[in-house]
């Protein structure tokens, strides 16, 4: 049975209370002087796949996007969006992640079919293989008056959790790391036989109060690289900790639902003491709307409008939720 969220009105003085599906969970771990966020996906990440009915490869990797999106947008303190989008040469050539604060995501994957069914017949059906080289733009958008900041890693063959790695020793110079798990299960007390996707991840993230010590094998001046006065930094004994502890984590409990996030952070985490705090639920909400399509709409062209008339009317459809609008063109006239 997956546990229901408790919440600080819910939860009694002393009462352990768990997270359960689609919900963030933050945590630090001071002893190690490390923090970060913990997710399980079900129901959420179950009704984005099955939408477009994905092939199993396709919709094992837009699920990771989706649980890196998740862990990485879930931080944003303010109200804005963080973007995930791939464009590579790959059999899948663009996946798009959305999570717009606080809890909305949407997702979707462009793939080719014959060469997706080439490249699976060769056995070279693995994320990596899947997406080929390329590029991931990771974007913050914080609304039209503000400007966008954007990370841009390239795609080179290496897995999404390494891709991660990369934009934070790049982009914002923080020693993070990154565990990623997709599974399709049979859930307890469901329908027999009937199969699920599930997902989770763990995002830990070095932050001590010294900056010096932050100067990690992970980052650039770390481990070998010399300052101006000859000076080297080796790799932080906590932060080599924590990631080793953070290793041992199997991917059968990233998406066990009768693990759950708190669990697999006491586990992992109980010797130094790992404080969580309440989170956040993360909803399959979609942003589309027909006014927002009529004002794209509205600034077509005459002839982009007839160009657009299919059996006397406007169809467009969603890419991330499939839902189909119509309009009488006369409106546009």
């Amino acid at each position: 049975m997956v546990s229901q969220p408790v919440t600080s009105e819910t939860r009694q003085l002393g009462e352990f209370g768990f997270a359960g599906d689609d919900h963030v969970v933050p945590f630090d771990v001071d002893p190690l002087d490390v923090r970060g966020r913990a997710v399980q996906l079900g129901p959420m990440l179950d009704q984005i796949l099955a939408r477009h009915t994905y092939p199993e490869p396709v919709a094992r990797l837009l699920a990771e996007v989706i649980v890196l999106t998740v862990l990485l947008g879930s931080s944003l303190k303010f109200e804005g969006k963080f973007i995930v989008q791939t464009r590579s040469d790959g059999p899948v050539d663009m996946l798009v992640a959305d999570f717009s604060t606080p809890s909305s995501m949407r997702a979707y994957a462009r793939f080719d079919e014959a060469r997706l069914e080439e490249a699976i017949a060769a056995g070279r059906d693995a994320p990596e293989d899947l997406l080929g080289a390329g590029v991931l733009a990771l974007t913050v958008d914080q609304g039209s008056d503000m400007q966008r900041y954007q990370g841009i890693v390239q795609l080179d063959g290496t897995t999404l959790e390494e891709v991660a790695r990369t934009y934070f020793r790049q982009s914002e110079q923080i020693p993070t790391e990154v565990r990623l798990g997709v599974a399709k299960m049979v859930l307890p007390g469901g329908e027999s036989g009937q199969e699920h996707w599930r997902a989770g991840g763990l995002l830990l993230q070095f932050l001590p109060g010294s900056p010096e010590r932050m100067r990690g094998v992970d980052l650039p001046g770390g481990d070998g690289d010399e300052d101006h006065d000859g000076s080297t930094h080796p790799e932080d004994d906590a932060w080599q900790e924590a990631r080793m502890l953070l290793a041992t984590a199997e991917m059968t409990e990233l998406v066990d639902p009768t693990v759950g996030a708190e669990r697999l952070l006491y586990r992992l985490f109980h010797e130094h003491g790992v404080r969580v705090y309440e989170g956040s639920d993360v909803r399959d909400d979609c942003s589309c709307s027909r006014d927002k399509i009529r004002s794209v709409l509205d600034g077509f062209t005459p002839e982009e409008v007839a160009d657009s008339i299919e059996d006397g009317v406007i169809r467009v459809t969603c890419e991330f939720c499939s839902t189909e609008y119509v309009f009488d063109p006369g409106d546009f006239s």
